[in-house]
């Protein structure tokens, strides 16, 4: 049976310690997706398009990653995907107590499913998808926070 795991997000934008987590998961799993919730509710600065486009130039060279959108409850994603194992990375103790929570329920919505947090590099810890849309919105500098090719497709 293959190691399957589902890295669940909005990705909005991607960030470098997202990006690190895939790449320190990598040698766990042997298929890792990469998939985008989609929340009505949410507002994106990124439409889905931009963000799975990302993940795709982000990822190109790496044949154990693939990406994916989805709409509904992630065990039921998982289910598709053929995944027993979801991938979170944890920065703070305020990410662990509602990772733990999440985690719990998505256990009792699918037994099979077990999640794997793995913390976040220190260098990485106080970065975030929110305070990163935050200062693009403000016309600030992002490249530090951001993997280089994503920056890069940001500047062009």
């Amino acid at each position: 049976m293959s190691r399957i795991a589902v890295f669940p997000g909005s990705f909005d934008p991607i960030t470098i310690g997202h990006y690190d987590i895939v790449q320190r998961a990598l040698p766990l799993f042997d298929k890792i997706v990469v998939a985008i919730g989609q929340n009505s509710n949410k507002k994106y600065l990124f439409s889905l398009e931009k963000r799975l486009h990302f993940l795709d130039r982000l990822f190109e060279d790496e044949p154990k990653v693939e990406r994916n959108a989805y709409k509904g409850l992630t065990t039921d994603f998982c289910k598709t995907e053929n995944a027993n194992y979801l991938l979170r990375g944890i920065r703070s103790s305020a990410d662990f107590e509602y990772e733990k929570t999440i985690a719990q329920l998505n256990k009792d919505l699918n037994p099979a499913i077990e999640t794997v947090f793995l913390m976040s590099a220190p260098q990485y810890s106080h970065i975030s998808s929110s305070i990163v849309r935050e200062i693009l919105l403000n016309n600030g500098k992002v490249h530090q926070f951001l993997p280089a090719k994503i920056h890069e497709m940001m500047v062009v």
